[in-house]
Formats: C-alpha cells, sequence, structure tokens
C-alpha cells in the first residue's frame, strides 16, 4: 500500500483557458502518484453521474444515495448537491479506487474525474447559461506527477478523450438551475420543501418517477402525451422533465411547464 498522502496542496495557476489552450499531462499505472488523486477529495456528482454509476451498480437511486454519497449545500447557489462518500480508511479513498487496478467503475466513472486535472467555470452568471461561457484552468496539486508527462493536449482534445462532452449536455438544465440561483440575491432564501424537491428531482430519478406517476402530478400540470411516454421507463427524458420544472417552480419560468 502506498504512503499516507501529507500535502493535498493545489495550485490554480490565474490563467483561464479556452477550447484550444494546450497543456501536457498524462496518467498512468507506472507513474508514482497513480491513484493519490483518488484520495482526500470532494467529488461532486451530477445528475447523470448517479444514473450511470446506480445502474452499474444494480442499485436504485435511493439506494446509491443512502451507501455512497453525502448532501452538501452548494454555497453561494443554497442548493443541495451531492458528494460522494469517502472510505473509512485513513486516506478517505474513493469507494471505486484500487492501488494498482485503478477505478474499478472507470468506465462509468464521474464528470469531475474525467475533467481532472482540468476545472470548469461560467463566466457568467446571468439567466441563460450557455457553453460559450465557460473558461478552463488546472487544478496542479502538489503530488501529482502527470504534468511532467510529454503527452500535450489541447482542452478540447481532451473533453474529447475523456468523453464529457455527452454529459456536459446532459447536465447542462442542471448547470443552469445553479447558475441561475447564484444570480438571485443571498437574502433570498429557497423553502426546505423548494430544497426537497430540487434534490428530488435531480438526484433521487426513481424516486421521482414515483412522484411523477403515482400523485396527482399529470392531474395538476399541463404535460403532453409524448413527453409523458417518454419519461416512463427513460432516466434521461425524466431527468430532462425534472430540470424543466425546477426552472419553472423557481424562477416561474413561463416558458415551461404550466398549471392546467
Amino acid at each position: 500500500m502506498k504512503n499516507q498522502i501529507k500535502n493535498r496542496n493545489s495550485e490554480i495557476p490565474p490563467v483561464q483557458m479556452n477550447r484550444d489552450t494546450k497543456f501536457k499531462f498524462r496518467c498512468h499505472k507506472k507513474i508514482n502518484c497513480f491513484t493519490d488523486c483518488c484520495r482526500d477529495i470532494n467529488i461532486m456528482l451530477t445528475p447523470y453521474d448517479i444514473i450511470i454509476m446506480k445502474e452499474k451498480l444494480e442499485l436504485s437511486s435511493e439506494e446509491f444515495l443512502a451507501i455512497y454519497t453525502n448532501p452538501q449545500l452548494l454555497e453561494k447557489a443554497d442548493l443541495p448537491v451531492v458528494i460522494l462518500k469517502h472510505l473509512d480508511d485513513d486516506r478517505k479513498s474513493c469507494p471505486f479506487v484500487k492501488d494498482e487496478e485503478g477505478c474499478i467503475i472507470y468506465e462509468e466513472r464521474p464528470s469531475t474525474c474525467r475533467y481532472y486535472p482540468l476545472g470548469v467555470g461560467s463566466l457568467s452568471y446571468a439567466s441563460n447559461y450557455n457553453e460559450s461561457d465557460d473558461f478552463f484552468f488546472t487544478v496542479k496539486e502538489s503530488h501529482c506527477k502527470g504534468f511532467e508527462q510529454e503527452k500535450e493536449w489541447t482542452v478540447s482534445e481532451w473533453r474529447e478523450d475523456q468523453d464529457v462532452e455527452l454529459r456536459d449536455e446532459i447536465n447542462a438544465g442542471w448547470t443552469d438551475l445553479i447558475v441561475r440561483k447564484k444570480s438571485v440575491p443571498m437574502s433570498i432564501k429557497l423553502t426546505e420543501k423548494s430544497k426537497q424537491m430540487f434534490f428530488l428531482a435531480c438526484y433521487n430519478i426513481d424516486k421521482f418517477r414515483k412522484f411523477i406517476f403515482e400523485s396527482t402530478f399529470l392531474k395538476r400540470y399541463d404535460v403532453d402525451e409524448k413527453t409523458v411516454n417518454n419519461m416512463k421507463d427513460n432516466d434521461i427524458q425524466l431527468l430532462q422533465f425534472g430540470f424543466k420544472w425546477m426552472k419553472s417552480t423557481l424562477f416561474e419560468d413561463g416558458e415551461n411547464i404550466k398549471l392546467k
């Protein structure tokens, strides 16, 4: 077993990167810091992360959330987010990392892991999120030797290699909700019920399906038949519907889902 990581200091160079910016990085099993980045780190899970991970593990979303996550409130947005729970070991390890093998759910790994060592932000806190507002930056942890490797990428090449485009597209409605809420003055607070509904619609997809189809929801809201049929057995369609409904509920967006 590797020695415990003693220094988790990270440096974020004050340089905004665009999709054509080049950087050098490579992670592989022969590098002596392999899997160190999977220890003592908060990994925020996106809604799509939860769907693909719970399917991989053959769990319901409620079971996955209970076993593998901790809820937190996102600073400034005052919205609930989901953090991957550490193992109870001396290195606070990701539950899916093995010293020699690396990630045992690599094909279904979270978006945060796919982006690493890049971070992504948005220049806009306006009401309409657009990916053209994105900027990128590198996160250089003191233990990481990946930046000493010769492999060079553009940001776009890295995103393609790590298969984040689809994930960003599916999660765009969730990102928009967070960006919109951040633009609201901190003095305007959401009710606990609103936070609970946000959590349900964004993260607990199986329970959200029951809420939609086993309550009076479809009697109260004007939802077309095609949308209803599409989201009965399709988690992605249901997730997209949940984002639209929360947009209507939290921000009274008249272009979205209305009461009958």
